[in-house]
């Protein structure tokens, strides 16, 4: 009986060891290691990059992750600064960008065992251990046109892009819709800078713009939309930021920024690595139904800008400024521009994504 027990025991032992090392694997957070390759403009660009760092910041403090980061000084060295993570075993590699894809996917191929990231592109063929962060830049510029429009008092609004590009067009083509949804015969000026870090060019032509009579302009240029900011204060004009909240980079001249919630898609990542739930072979979209992209509040002080004067970045009285011009300006029209996301996300309003039809051939 005693050799039966025995011989039983050893069975279920073998059946437990083979099914629990199947079973998908969570990592320590304290032992979770993240690399993130940053895009051209790097921290500092009050964009998507330092929302991405954001992200694992967050990580840091609440999962107890540790990350490193590089900020390579061209593109071409991007592969080699993925590698450097990828070599090392870091249990997630992440890449930003849409210039970094190529990149990525070719250290991902040689590195099977790797989970990797990457934010701004889909792979028609993604591999197993990529996962795509991808958002629905067209919805929320399509409110940042909406904004424009009701704001602008001489029916004229520009938009800088940052790199004539596919991607860089969805936020084109959402703003252009949206500001022709509130008013078919306003002039929209388009502009590329060629480049994402480059504030001097963003200003050139941010100022061209203006001299030629647009009262607020959208940026989606990266570091370059600094420039544009410069721009809007010597004028006395509205700008609008994007992907982070830049509202108070130009005290009562940045009337709103276009959310790009890059932090919580690097976070949410992160978090499925910590947890053993990371599931590579996927394009994830982030939308206006699930507060992906959005807006910034057009009423109230949002807990960036209070943030920004807690940590000596603006003072009091640019704290002031800013919520003055929320009351004049964009708190007048909050109603509407919630009365136009809700006709998004039900299917009331349908925004053309031109980074898949492409641009208009009038533009």
């Amino acid at each position: 009986m005693f050799k039966k027990v025995l011989a039983l025991s050893v069975v279920f032992a073998f059946i437990f060891m083979v099914v629990f090392a199947a079973a998908p694997e969570a990592t320590s957070a304290q032992d979770t290691r993240v690399g993130i390759v940053l895009s051209t403009g790097g921290l500092g660009d009050l964009s998507f990059n330092d929302a991405a760092y954001r992200g694992l910041q967050r990580a840091e403090s609440e999962l107890g992750i540790e990350f490193d980061y590089i900020e390579p000084a061209d593109p071409a060295e991007d592969e080699t600064a993925l590698r450097r993570f990828a070599e090392r075993g870091y249990d997630l590699v992440i890449g930003v960008g849409f210039q970094m894809s190529d990149s990525l996917e070719i250290v991902a191929m040689d590195y099977p065992h790797v989970n990797f990231a990457h934010v701004d592109e889909a792979f028609p063929d993604i591999l197993d251990n990529v996962v795509s962060l991808n958002f629905a830049e067209w919805e929320g510029s399509f409110l940042a046109g909406a904004l424009a429009a009701l704001v602008s008092e001489t029916n004229n609004v520009g938009y800088v892009g940052g790199v004539d590009f596919a991607l860089i067009h969805r936020f084109e083509g959402g703003f252009y819709q949206g500001a022709k949804y509130i008013n078919p015969d306003i002039e929209v000026q388009i502009r590329y800078a060629d480049d994402f870090g480059d504030p001097a060019r963003g200003r050139e032509i941010a100022l061209g713009m203006y001299d030629n009579g647009a009262d607020v302009i959208y940026h989606a240029a990266g570091g370059t939309g600094t420039g544009v900011f410069e721009a809007a204060e010597e004028e006395d004009r509205y700008a609008i930021g994007v992907d982070s909240n830049q509202n108070h980079v130009a005290p009562g001249h940045v009337i709103a920024s276009m959310l790009k919630r890059v932090d919580n898609a690097v976070y949410e990542t992160v978090e499925s690595v910590v947890d053993g739930t990371y599931e590579g072979g996927q394009n994830l979209y982030f939308t206006l139904a699930d507060k992906g992209v959005g807006i910034t509040d057009l009423e109230e002080l949002a807990v960036e800008e209070i943030q920004a004067y807690e940590e000596g970045i603006i003072s009091e009285e640019e704290l002031e400024i800013i919520r003055e011009m929320k009351e004049e300006l964009t708190a007048p029209h909050a109603e509407k521009i919630a009365e136009i996301e809700e006709m998004i996300i039900n299917g009331e309003i349908e925004v053309d994504n031109w980074g898949e039809i492409g641009r208009p051939d009038e533009l």
